[in-house]
């Protein structure tokens, strides 16, 4: 999730890889593979074909679900859809199209942080007049006010989600006393783990800790603003060398197969693990296929607050778009609320229409995710952080930070606080090749923010 990493739910192989050789080796140029190799979804009488290019919902599953399930509905034109894994390919393609004043592409679908990526580099078509004609969403203002940039809609909300915690039922007779999942503290599931294995002689709770894991955004989302109040800010403070000692201590009564999961549903439904954080889109065949096994509640609270991250995607139209009525005709499909219900249901992303207005008649384990977030993003003292903005070609740098320190730390043992002070200047470095300011929760910077 540059904006962002795609959080798939499948583990299958795509063709994503082909998508990218052939981007990276033809630039500009490849613009006409998107077409070609996309599958094509809709029906279509005389529009012309869509192409709509993302860099979420990139699995074989979720892409597969996407054509059949979701763009099939839409019949004023066929759809081509190909989505990127990689955050830096959707972008650079998107930038390349641009720069060459010409391109296929019609409709691009991202999280909010590649729109400021893409808003820094090229210009973005104004929304404005789109978003007016959708008045009837009731979009929250909230999401609109985030899908403004330099003074103008440059998207159109689409989809949200976020990260949650999951259970197995079995697990709740060890919470500490006085204890409840759904205002459970740190310091609660650490004791919580270490009551699991005292108990069963396993390390029972479950972090997403692979390659292709999203432990990352537990750092920089919850633990961070949890137990600091910032980010990049804090990234070397006496709070955060307390954060990482209680890390290193969860982490030895979390599973030693963490390192290798990818999507905490898996080892949930095998009973592996009978506690994990993950994100709900990762989390969601669990609970779908064992709806009566698992509780759902937020994650935890620490010193500073229920820190937490909110992950909210858009759509837009590049401004060399061939076929603008028609793809505002595709974004007026896929904010229609029998779309969204669809996509809920299929893909668990929630539409960005506030969790409290959601629709009836959810698959199991939908529903429950749902009530999740709303307590999590209504509750007292709660921490927003914003999926980091402005990276650019600095996303994967940005991560490997707080992976290598993790890695350093949770894996190798080493010295907290001069693991702290060495990844502090890589940091320091990436965020400056970037020229990237602040983001929530660290306070507004003047130029580019400066690590602490």
């Amino acid at each position: 999730m540059g904006g962002g990493s795609a959080p798939g739910r499948g583990g299958l192989i795509s063709r994503r890889g082909v998508l990218r050789l052939g981007v990276a080796a033809a630039g500009g140029a490849s613009v006409g593979l998107l077409s070609a190799c996309s599958a094509g979804s809709g029906g279509g009488s005389g529009g012309g074909s869509l192409v709509f290019l993302s860099d979420q919902l990139s699995t074989t599953d979720e892409s597969a679900a996407m054509r059949s399930q979701i763009l099939s509905g839409f019949h004023s034109s066929s759809v081509n859809f190909t989505s990127f894994s990689d955050t830096t390919q959707f972008i650079d393609q998107v930038i390349a199209q641009s720069k060459a004043g010409a391109g296929t592409l019609d409709l691009i679908g991202g999280l909010q942080g590649d729109f400021v990526s893409l808003a820094a580099q090229i210009p973005l078509r104004d929304m404005s007049d789109v978003i007016s004609e959708l008045s009837d969403r009731h979009l929250p203002q909230e999401y609109l006010n985030l899908a403004k940039i330099k003074g103008a809609y440059r998207f159109v909300p689409w989809i949200q989600a976020s990260y949650l915690m999951v259970a197995n039922k079995k697990a709740l007779a060890h919470l500490p006393s006085g204890a409840d999942v759904n205002t459970l503290t740190y310091d609660q599931l650490l004791a919580w783990g270490q009551a699991l294995k005292s108990a069963t002689g396993q390390q029972l709770i479950g972090f997403p800790a692979s390659p292709d894991g999203l432990i990352k955004r537990f750092f920089q989302g919850y633990a961070y603003p949890s137990f600091t109040g910032g980010l990049n800010t804090t990234f070397k403070s006496p709070a955060a060398v307390s954060m990482w000692q209680w890390f290193k201590q969860v982490w030895a009564v979390s599973n030693p197969q963490s390192p290798t999961y990818a999507f905490m549903q898996e080892p949930l439904l095998s009973g592996e693990v009978w506690v994990a954080w993950d994100h709900a889109v990762r989390l969601i065949d669990a609970l779908k296929n064992q709806p009566g096994q698992f509780v759902v509640f937020p994650a935890p609270r620490g010193p500073k607050g229920l820190g937490y991250e909110p992950v909210l995607g858009g759509l837009a139209i590049p401004t060399t778009s061939k076929h603008v009525s028609q793809a505002k005709s595709l974004i007026s499909y896929l904010t229609q609320q029998q779309t969204e219900t669809t996509m809920l249901n299929a893909e668990a992303w929630f539409p960005p229409v506030g969790i409290s207005a959601l629709p009836s008649g959810l698959a199991p384990g939908v529903s429950a995710e749902a009530k999740a977030i709303l307590a999590m993003t209504g509750a007292s003292g709660a921490v927003a952080s914003q999926l980091p903005i402005g990276l650019g070609a600095q996303s994967a740098a940005y991560d490997k930070v707080f992976i290598d320190t993790f890695t350093a730390i949770a894996l190798n043992g080493a010295s907290i606080p001069s693991t702290l002070e060495s990844e502090a200047s890589m940091l320091q470095s990436v965020l400056q090749s970037a020229g990237a300011a602040c983001w929530k929760p660290d306070p507004p910077s003047t130029g580019v923010c400066t690590v602490e």
